[in-house]
């Protein structure tokens, strides 16, 4: 899943906010391997300003039409509104990637109206915060162990959403790396995320780490240099089984999870002469 973001203040730098340079850029996505276009128009970092459903739709309906009609890819709108994943999906999207845990209790009775995917992600959106000299923004966590309290609220989630009438084959579950997590929960996650999967099924699983301030704590670097950290990741979760990587690098990512699974399969990995 590639990333493409038309807002002018994305937590990791890449918001556009020209229509015309956000297809260019999913369409290249796609090119090097992208098997979904994610397109986002509100951040979603912390502080980020939030934005009406007017702009939002302003924003990323017409990237949304482009792309469905010339990418050959799936499209996904990243919101957190029902009333712009409405408009999105009736442009041709086929996703919806909803970050706040369901806050919008009409999501997912609009994803189902339209036979769409739902991604539903954890969020601890109440908890208080902390921050990090690298950006990072985090609650402060409690006692129980985060891998419980993820899958219980995943499962609660998408039970959620198929009783809103989505089919639990279109049900994905996220467990929202850095989402108000502490670093050492993100990496702790990202360990266990065979045991996610497995405590999650059969509902399909993202895992979005690329460029996040989990990564950058560990390698103590800035956003803008996090690629192999991000690569690191990917890589793992693949490793796990996961279904869905959301990523900004997409060639690299795609080539990386290609040795992965090259790897899993063993003596069995399809080789290809180099050109």
């Amino acid at each position: 899943m590639a990333i493409v973001n038309t807002t002018p203040d994305s937590f990791s730098g890449d918001g556009l906010l020209d229509a015309h340079e956000a297809v260019r850029r999913g369409l290249a996505a796609v090119a090097d391997g992208a098997a979904i276009v994610d397109v986002g128009g509100e951040s979603t970092r912390p502080g980020a300003e939030p934005v009406k459903a007017e702009e939002e739709i302003r924003r990323v309906l017409p990237v949304i039409e482009r792309l469905v009609d010339s990418c050959g890819a799936l499209v996904s709108i990243d919101t957190l509104k029902a009333s712009v994943a409405a408009r999105a999906l009736g442009a041709g999207a086929r996703i919806v990637n909803d970050v706040s845990g369901l806050q919008d209790l009409d999501l997912a009775s609009v994803a189902a109206l339209h036979d769409a995917w739902l991604v539903v992600t954890h969020n601890r959106w109440t908890a208080p915060p902390s921050h990090d000299q690298l950006g990072g923004y985090y609650a402060r966590s409690g006692e129980r162990d985060v891998v419980e309290e993820v899958v219980e609220a995943l499962l609660a989630m998408a039970a959620r959403a198929t009783a809103a009438g989505v089919s639990p084959e279109r049900v994905i579950v996220d467990p929202g790396l850095g989402f108000g997590k502490a670093p050492r929960e993100s990496l702790e996650l990202l360990r266990r995320v065979g045991e996610l999967r497995a405590r999650t099924a059969p509902y399909a699983m993202l895992v979005g780490a690329s460029r996040k301030s989990f990564v950058g704590r560990v390698l103590g670097l800035p956003v803008e240099d996090r690629l192999e950290g991000s690569l690191a990741a990917a890589v793992a979760a693949a490793l796990a089984g996961v279904e869905i990587v959301r990523v900004h690098d997409v060639r690299a990512s795609v080539r990386g999870v290609q040795m992965a699974s090259a790897i899993g399969l063993g003596r069995d990995a399809p080789l290809v002469e180099p050109a």
